[in-house]
Formats: C-alpha cells, structure tokens, sequence
C-alpha cells in the first residue's frame, strides 16, 4: 500500500529527541503518526477512485433524469391534447347553443 504522504520519520525523531524525548519514545510517536496518516488521509489513487466513482453515477442520473422528461413530456401532451379535445367539445356545443337560442332552430 503506498503512504498517503511522505513523511520523514528521521527528522520527525531528530527534532522530539533535542526537545527532550529519549530515542525510544520519539521512535514510537513517529511510528503512531505515520499510521494515522496513512490510515485517515486519501492518497492521489483513492481520489481518482472516488472521481472515476462520482463520473459514473453522475452519468447515470444524467440518463435517468432525460428518461424521466421524457416521460413527463409525453404525458404533458396528452392531457393538453385531451384539454383541446374537451374546449372543442365545449366551443362547438356553445356555438349550437347559441344558433337554437338566436335562430330559432
């Protein structure tokens, strides 16, 4: 598994041992340190992972959501067709109306 930063143990111990730290005990921080970064920090490899993962679904709700305006397009012109349908209905059935009560037909 390749380290998630370069971290140079050897000054790390070097500077804790002229601060008052025996050998032994700066060894042992610099060997908890460099587990803990490369246990909670990504490398340059796991972004990419995650980028490549972000790429994909992003792709697929692209297409997700053209098939869903599509959908609701469709059903869009078939209620408009359906309102014209019924205007027509009510237009010609008011313009009879009119004719009886006018014309006495």
């Amino acid at each position: 598994m390749s380290e998630a930063i370069a971290f140079d143990t050897h000054r790390f111990v070097k500077r804790l041992t002229q601060t008052g730290f025996t050998e032994t005990q700066a060894e042992a921080l610099a060997d908890e340190q460099v587990r803990l970064l490369n246990t909670n920090l990504a490398t340059k490899e796991n972004l990419l992972q995650l980028e490549g993962r972000l790429r994909e679904r992003m792709v697929k709700l692209k297409g997700d959501m053209e098939w869903q305006m599509a959908e609701l397009k469709a059903d869009l012109l078939k209620w408009m067709i359906g309102a014209m349908i019924a205007q027509t209905g009510v237009i010609v059935g008011l313009i009879f109306g009119f004719m009886k009560l006018f014309m006495g037909t």
